[in-house]
């Protein structure tokens, strides 16, 4: 059972197109992250991401901010690694449907009025990652080789 468990989040394909996935989506969460958080980029940190997250209906605001701008940040330096590369993109993915849901898609599609092409595109390389794993060159293929946890 723990094998079996510890096979389903580590094991990956064998493909190096995961990289070119898991390494510009994980650095633009984690950047995402980092300025709901911290207040980089430019951004507003957790109490002023937090009051906004509150003025669109996502309350608590303090703690939405935080679980938000943790789960960017945190799961896109995970993809970065490709340490748990599964869990860390299925959480991503849950944080762009919210996005999309609450904050894009009453906007249409286009970027250009805040819509939500660039979450959905997010979402959909976090879902072929959750699908796929880390592959080739990840955290996580090292791992599985290290403790005999592929099936050959």
């Amino acid at each position: 059972m723990k094998n079996s468990l510890l096979k389903s989040v580590f094991t990956t394909n064998n493909s190096i197109g995961n990289l070119a996935l898991r390494l510009p989506v994980g650095i633009i969460l984690a950047a995402h992250g980092s300025q709901k958080l911290f207040g980089a980029f430019g951004g507003y940190g957790l109490e002023g991401t937090g009051q906004w997250m509150e003025s669109i209906g996502l309350a608590p605001g303090f703690l939405m901010a935080l679980l938000a701008g943790s789960a960017e940040f945190f799961g896109g330096i995970a993809l970065v690694l490709g340490l748990l590369t599964r869990p860390a993109a299925m959480v991503s993915a849950f944080t762009m449907i919210i996005a999309i849901v609450t904050v894009h898609g009453s906007n249409g599609l286009f970027m250009s009025n805040n819509g939500y092409e660039f979450a959905l595109s997010l979402l959909a390389i976090t879902v072929a990652l959750a699908i796929q794993g880390g592959g080739k060159y990840s955290i996580d293929s090292t791992i599985v080789k290290k403790f005999e946890l592929s099936e050959n």
